[in-house]
């Protein structure tokens, strides 16, 4: 692989995590998570170079931190610029690209929920469910799991409400999203 794919792959890669991070930001604000946990304080950090300046045109709206919201689009728009930069895509479709960047946070959501409810599910069966991180990401996923766990009872001790959100999950990134995408190429390209 030349140097210059490795350099745009590292890029890549950078631009991705921290849109994750954003997209983790905001689901923490959302749901009211623990602030004093050391995770989220290292998220709050982190981010706050980004977050903090678009607070002032990009206000919370209740517990929705839209400034965070914001920033992940950006951070993933950020990616075609520099695209764009190295010759690799055109100038004159970067609006189009705004609105795949858009595409690409709601796959993050979904990322984000899917290796949550993994990480808490793996937690529970090696006896970790108190850990301090594990009680964090069960906070994020927990609204999204609770209308699976109203409709799913347990079954004895095993409570299989997890697994079918999982697969929910996965229909919509194996399924939905590749539809969607489909056709948002055929609008847009």
């Amino acid at each position: 692989m030349p140097l210059g794919s490795m350099a745009l792959n590292l890029v890549d890669v950078i631009l991705h995590l921290y849109s994750l991070l954003l997209l983790v930001r905001l689901l923490l604000q959302w749901v009211q998570a623990d602030f004093f946990n050391p995770l989220s304080q290292a998220v709050f950090k982190l981010t706050a170079p980004l977050v903090e300046p678009l607070h002032r045109l990009f206000p919370t709206l209740g517990t929705f931190n839209s400034a965070a919201l914001i920033g992940a689009i950006l951070v993933k728009w950020l990616h075609f610029w520099v695209l764009i930069g190295v010759g690799r895509l055109v100038f004159e479709e970067l609006p189009n690209y705004l609105i795949v960047a858009v595409f690409g946070v709601f796959s993050g959501v979904i990322e984000i929920y899917f290796w949550g409810i993994l990480a808490v599910s793996v937690a529970s069966w090696l006896d970790a469910a108190n850990h301090p991180h594990i009680q964090l990401i069960n906070q994020i996923i927990d609204p999204y799991l609770k209308p699976f766990r109203r409709i799913i009872p347990p079954i004895g001790i095993l409570d299989i409400s997890s697994m079918v959100a999982i697969i929910g999950l996965i229909l919509v990134r194996d399924r939905i999203l590749p539809m969607l995408e489909i056709i948002l190429d055929q609008l847009l390209f």
